[in-house]
């Protein structure tokens, strides 16, 4: 077995920018014993842990393999950083895709995995997003979504015994918090993906034909800037806004977390990756999962974001034996006992297969997913089909409006700018 070391990448006090090595040499070489070294790169910081010990597990029962792994998520920009990897010619075997736009950027790095065991195992909303051009293309792990994580007692206290299903009756929840002298929200706005990604994912999703308005958007024939959602969009986020920190922007992911475990605030908005960091504050802490309601037509208001966030791809331009390591390794994570045990409950996902059964104490919030996702109500992640680069300056025109540095409208022509710009 070898032992693996945790690294602190020096990037700055807001960065998770964490690796997993080997111990022993850093370089990809053979050692005496004619080693593979996997090189993986991925954003999964909550799994640090576990995928420690999955890979010395791993590690034990295939002798004549390394796996090196480098784990770089929270606030930092992993994109950049695999961008510069790619340039530099050090590029990881396995390495994370998200979506549409990343497979446009890296799709002539990626092998094909038609072939693969675990294909056949696939439950449909994984297949959709991992076939590209008729090709299995990536390794999805796991569904998620996002809404308002709630704290269950908190709402108990304040008398609220009905959830709400629409953007009023939302407000109705967030003013008896108020009275009852619980702060509603802890907004996570200092936070890039939190602002950009899931929340302005959310007037984008609940368009009648959301890829459809993308389409049209690319082909400059609708706008943001008019569009009646995005406007009423304005009402979702200033609920936020106003009821939450003094100044929303100077709230982060963890901090998110923070005062939701320690029953300081009742909702954040998150998703079921941020269970295992709540439960491990608080063990006690009794939570589900609200959509972040748009509008007041309950068939369309009372709805969750549900996707594969992420899928793991091979390197096509990788040594044949590297390539063959990654595959055995991929496959015993996806078909063996001990690889299924990992990703049910140690990564405390919700199985992206059908071979691979739910932890019967996956949590409140993955539970709420599970069942929004069994009754239908689910809108899509559109922020993978967004232009390169939009995620990053969505976010900034996003915080100066919170900010009050840009008027609402303005917000609103920044992102129609952003995006006529980008989309080249």
């Amino acid at each position: 077995m070898f032992r693996k070391k945790l690294l602190l990448l020096g990037l700055t006090s807001v960065l998770a920018c964490i690796s997993i090595f080997a111990s022993g040499t850093n370089e990809k070489e053979n050692d005496e014993d004619s080693q593979v070294v996997v090189e993986i790169f991925h954003h999964k910081v909550p799994w640090i842990d576990a995928w420690q010990s999955m890979s010395e597990d791993y590690e034990a029962t295939h002798n004549n393999v390394k796996l090196e792994t480098e784990i770089v998520g929270g606030s930092s920009d992993w994109r950049t950083l695999l961008k510069t990897k790619f340039t530099a010619n050090k590029a990881p075997d396995i390495f994370i895709i998200e979506g549409e736009s990343d497979y446009q950027l890296w799709k002539d790095y990626i092998e094909h995995l038609d072939n693969e065991e675990w294909t056949e195992h696939l439950l449909p909303i994984a297949e959709e997003s991992a076939t590209k051009e008729g090709h299995i293309i990536g390794v999805p792990l796991t569904i998620e979504g996002y809404g308002y994580i709630y704290n269950k007692d908190l709402f108990e206290k304040a008398g609220i015994t009905t959830l709400p299903e629409n953007f009023s009756e939302m407000e109705k929840v967030v003013k008896t918090l108020k009275d009852n002298d619980i702060t509603p929200f802890a907004s996570g706005f200092g936070t890039w993906w939190v602002i950009s990604n899931h929340f302005t994912n959310i007037p984008f999703a609940q368009q009648e034909d959301p890829m459809g308005y993308i389409n049209k958007l690319n082909n400059g024939e609708t706008t943001i800037t008019d569009n009646p959602i995005f406007n009423e969009w304005k009402k979702s986020f200033d609920l936020v806004i106003n009821n939450s920190e003094e100044n929303p922007l100077t709230c982060d992911h963890q901090m998110q977390v923070s005062k939701l475990a320690n029953n300081e605030v009742a909702m954040i908005q998150q998703g079921n990756w941020k269970q295992a960091p709540l439960y491990d504050t608080n063990k006690d802490l009794n939570i589900g999962l609200l959509p972040i309601f748009l509008g007041n037509d309950k068939a369309t208001a009372n709805r969750i974001p549900v996707g594969i966030p992420f899928m793991l791809c091979i390197n096509s331009d990788s040594p044949e034996n590297e390539k063959a390591a990654a595959k055995e390794f991929i496959n015993w994570l996806l078909t063996s006992n001990e690889g299924k045990a990992y990703l049910a409950n140690e990564f405390e996902v919700i199985p992206a297969y059908d071979n691979i059964e739910p932890s019967s104490n996956m949590g409140g919030v993955s539970t709420d997913i599970l069942k929004f996702a069994q009754e239908g109500k689910t809108i899509p992640w559109t922020f993978s089909y967004w232009p390169d680069g939009a995620v990053n300056e969505f976010s900034d025109f996003a915080q100066k409006y919170v900010a009050q540095i840009d008027s609402f409208d303005q917000y609103l022509s920044n992102l129609q700018n952003s995006w006529n710009k980008l989309n080249k």
